[in-house]
């Protein structure tokens, strides 16, 4: 059974950077694919970023250039470094990540909020 657990949201004002971090309980050896989604209010949840195992990454237009995913295999974590940080970045922030076998895994989610 794996476990999800994301930290490091919180407010901050436009321009401003926020570092997530997410630790899986259970071995994350066996996650093909660690990452991020996002929902912002009324709207659907959407991808951020994923990494797969052999560092390839996926990430939204909206968040390339400003974003950086990074995982360690040995701590069991995955981040997300975000700069230039705009209102529109505003959402719950979930950790995701999906096992060889093709089972999902969510973390409860962590809430970013950017003012302007």
């Amino acid at each position: 059974q794996v476990q999800l657990a994301e930290s490091g949201g919180d407010l901050v004002q436009t321009g401003g950077s926020l570092r997530l971090s997410c630790v899986a309980s259970g071995s994350m050896l066996n996650m093909n694919v660690m990452g991020w989604y996002r929902q912002a209010p009324g709207k659907q949840r959407e991808l951020v970023a994923v990494m797969d195992s052999a560092g390839n990454t996926n990430s939204a237009d909206s968040v390339k250039g400003r974003f950086t995913i990074s995982r360690d295999n040995a701590l069991n974590t995955v981040r997300l470094q975000m700069n230039s940080l705009l209102p529109e970045d505003t959402a719950v922030y979930y950790c995701y990540g999906r096992s060889y076998s093709k089972r999902d895994y969510w973390g409860q989610g962590t809430q970013v909020t950017v003012s302007s």
